[in-house]
């Protein structure tokens, strides 16, 4: 089952839910509501990060941060191409057990 990833307005916040299949191969459900002004809101459902920032760059980009226990895990970008289509998630940082990583992530709008 490829992930699934929704974004919605709740009241002055978005709340953006992800749905997929974890490395483990156990379904997977993280929650975030929060604003783009990164602030640090809590997630639900990660084991791997305890809070999130998004903070608009421009009318395309975001830039994001996760934390686990006050420490910065995870840092990278989210761009939407002009035409709203394709969305490119950029991500590096560090997972549980302590190893490096670099990721890239292509989404297309359904």
């Amino acid at each position: 089952m490829p992930g699934v990833q929704k974004n919605e307005a709740a009241a002055d916040n978005v709340k953006i839910t992800s749905d997929g299949i974890g490395g483990d191969g156990n379904p997977t459900h993280i929650e975030w509501t929060g604003k783009f002004d990164g602030k640090d809101y809590p997630v639900t459902g990660d084991p791997n990060t305890d809070t999130r920032s998004y903070k608009k760059v421009d009318d395309h980009t975001l830039e994001l941060t996760a934390k686990k226990a006050d420490k910065v895990t995870v840092t990278g970008s989210i761009v939407v191409s002009g035409n709203g289509k394709t969305r490119t998630v950029n991500t590096k940082g560090t997972d549980s057990t302590g190893k490096s990583f670099q990721n890239t992530a292509v989404y297309d709008k359904q």
